[in-house]
């Protein structure tokens, strides 16, 4: 069997070293399009935090890891791929043929139709090359301006505030982590970002980028022009998905993937932040997280060496530490309709949590200042437990979520 895999994030990493237990005679063949070994992207705010190295951010630290494991390594693109001709084409003139291939791209940021993004100093965080660029201009004491409170936006503000810098963060939506939390828990995010010194400007754009002597101005569609050093520009993601244009891969957001991680093209398979696939709460959704990856690139390679397995779709789960306040969201925080919630805060403290059921199951959550929580939160969410008298008693106190899952894991 001829393996291919195309990216060498997480997804195709594990999915390479599975593919090698599961099949010890077939061909892996693993291709990467930057010029470092693979790594993972998620540790490069803990880079130009300083707390590790380059190396740290390397997702297997042997030097010959792959080679032992005789997986090939090739630094090259996927330019095009043929579900007919079981082929692919490579950005650097050649084609590849596969008996299954495993779509494991990943994501690119999305860059804002906002003149002056390409100026120097103006910069994604989203390689190790970018992180490397940032390094040099978050200086301790230089204006920074970030571009977007998302997930991905204040996963880089902790990173940059670390290193001393003067920070404004502009967020165009009104609230910052939009996707992630509502307007109180928002709010409390944004005061305490303020208390640390940074300067959140939501609901507002940055409508261009100017050069101005040697530094930058970025103005803004509400509020007086900020000068800066730095730009960085965290306005979300987008699955790498445009090279299989006529590929015969049905696409949407991402490669759109059954219970296998197979999609429309028998032995094509997507992993990771490219694919589009079962979620928990019973629709298909790209969530693009590590653990995600993970569990797509073993799935996946099991079935592409003909160990069937099932993915029981993944739980849109986020945990973020932003200038020290631990926050989480899991599964349907926002609710359905006709569900209820339950809820308690502690302004003073940063202390928050929101619970929300459909009928007497536990379908999401969304916690502040509350780290102990959230293992056991995850379980009730993930079990789908019927919670029966115990949703009376959370809806009255929330913070008693040990409890139940005590007394329902034992029932």
């Amino acid at each position: 069997m001829k393996y291919v895999i195309a990216g060498a994030g997480p997804a195709g990493v594990i999915a390479a070293e599975t593919l090698r237990k599961a099949d010890p005679e077939g061909s892996v063949l693993m291709i990467g399009d930057e010029p470092e070994p693979p790594y993972a992207r998620m540790a490069i705010p803990y880079l130009l935090a300083g707390d590790i190295g380059e190396k740290g951010t390397y997702l297997r630290k042997s030097k010959n890891h792959y080679k032992d494991l005789r997986i090939d390594y090739l630094q090259d693109r996927v330019k095009k791929v043929s579900a007919k001709q079981r082929e692919i084409v490579l950005d650097g003139g050649g084609r590849r043929a596969f008996d299954a291939l495993l779509i494991a791209t990943g994501a690119t940021p999305i860059k804002p139709r906002v003149p002056g993004l390409d100026l120097p100093g103006v910069h994604h965080c989203w390689t190790l090359a970018d992180a490397r660029a940032i390094a040099k201009r978050a200086k301790k004491g230089a204006d920074v301006v970030l571009m977007g409170a998302g997930f991905i936006g204040c996963i880089i503000l902790e990173s940059l505030l670390s290193r001393g810098v003067t920070l404004t963060v502009v967020e165009m939506a009104e609230r910052m982590v939009p996707r992630m939390m509502n307007d109180k828990a928002a709010a409390m995010l944004k005061r305490w970002c303020a208390a640390k010194g940074v300067a959140v400007k939501t609901g507002t754009k940055v409508t261009k980028i100017e050069k101005s002597g040697r530094g930058l101005t970025v103005h803004l569609d509400r509020g007086k022009p900020v000068a800066a050093s730095l730009v960085v520009v965290a306005a979300g993601v987008k699955s790498n998905v445009g090279f299989l244009d006529g590929s015969g891969v049905k696409v949407k957001q991402g490669v759109v993937v059954d219970d296998r991680l197979q999609s429309s093209a028998p032995g094509i398979f997507a992993a990771g932040d490219v694919a589009e696939g079962p979620d928990f709460s019973g629709g298909w959704s790209v969530h693009a997280i590590q653990p995600t990856a993970a569990d797509h690139g073993r799935i996946a390679a099991l079935n592409m060496a003909g160990h069937p397995a099932r993915y029981k779709g993944s739980l849109a789960m986020n945990v973020l530490d932003t200038a020290g306040l631990i926050s989480a969201s899991f599964g349907r925080w926002d609710g359905v309709k006709g569900g209820d919630f339950a809820e308690a805060a502690d302004k003073a403290a940063y202390r928050y949590i929101r619970l929300a059921f459909d009928g007497d199951r536990l379908i999401g959550a969304l916690a502040l200042g509350l780290t102990d929580h959230v293992g056991v939160i995850r379980g009730l969410i993930q079990t789908g437990v019927a919670l029966g008298d115990w949703k009376q008693k959370l809806m009255s106190d929330p913070h008693r979520v040990m409890d139940a899952y005590l007394a329902r894991a034992y029932a």
